[in-house]
């Protein structure tokens, strides 16, 4: 029987100066879901996402890719195989326009990065690529719009049309709906929700509401290491996970009265 895991780690571990930030992580990433770290502050879920990237480098353990130990590649390496994080190519260019911004990222997946330098004609070849990407985050009415035009919201939508131009298998999304509002944030849920078609995604989420809607998996960090690990339904009843999210007696600094974690985390 085949690997169901996409992605996996065992025994990931990071330490900084005697700090262990990653300790002895194990991960699971069954191919096509979409998978959610979740945690306190400092519980380790942006450095597993650096050390999956590789923009961090393991101080012991393997990460495998389709059952591939990929530990030893550099980020470049790991990305063309198709492991993608969103600020990877999503470092969108404030005075270009939506269409501009996404044929550059179209160039740089080609290799022809130094093709940018030649004449706009040159490019034109990827308009239509370019514009299937813009109407996939619903923004075709933008596409020459200045980005630092754009609402916060459509930026981030931009950036992850940028990132699907990697053509990723596995996308990595880290806190996507970070900084918005009610509005922009359903509007990035059901993105997320059809840029998952046909790939994997995880993501780090702070917004629990949105991994409610969005994951069929979930694993918690606490200092670093792996606490629990299950659906939405499992992970939010689990005491150990209100426990590190609201404080030892359930109450945390929030009142007796939020004892679910999706509420806490509402409230931030």
């Amino acid at each position: 029987m085949s690997n169901p895991y996409v992605l996996q780690t065992r025994g990931l571990v990071k330490k900084f100066r005697g700090f262990q930030a990653v300790d002895h992580v194990d991960l699971q990433i069954r191919q096509g879901d979409i998978h959610a770290l979740i945690g306190p502050n400092g519980a380790g879920k942006t450095t597993v996402f650096n050390l999956l990237t590789k923009f961090l480098i393991p101080t012991r353990g393997q990460i495998l890719y389709k059952g591939e130990d990929i530990t030893s590649l550099k980020s470049a390496a790991i990305a063309r195989r198709g492991v993608v994080r969103s600020f990877q190519i999503s470092a969108v260019f404030p005075h270009m326009t939506a269409l501009e911004n996404i044929r550059v990222a179209l160039q740089t997946f080609e290799g022809n990065s130094f093709s940018f330098w030649q004449s706009g004609a040159r490019l034109n070849k990827l308009n239509e690529r370019a514009m299937e990407l813009l109407d996939a985050v619903g923004l075709t009415s933008f596409a020459n719009t200045t980005t630092v035009e754009l609402a916060y919201g459509r930026k981030r939508a931009l950036e992850l049309a940028t990132t699907l131009a990697m053509e990723p298998e596995i996308l990595l999304l880290d806190e996507p709906t970070q900084g918005m509002g009610s509005e922009d944030v359903d509007r990035v849920v059901e993105l997320v929700r059809s840029a998952a078609k046909g790939r994997t995604v995880l993501m780090v989420e702070h917004n629990l509401s949105v991994v409610s809607k969005l994951c069929d998996r979930i694993t918690v960090l606490a200092q670093g290491a792996v606490l629990t690990e299950g659906d939405y339904e499992t992970v939010s009843a689990d005491p150990l996970v209100r426990e590190v999210y609201m404080g030892s007696d359930g109450s945390g600094e929030r009142g007796a009265t939020e004892t679910n974690p999706a509420s806490a985390e509402a409230a931030q």
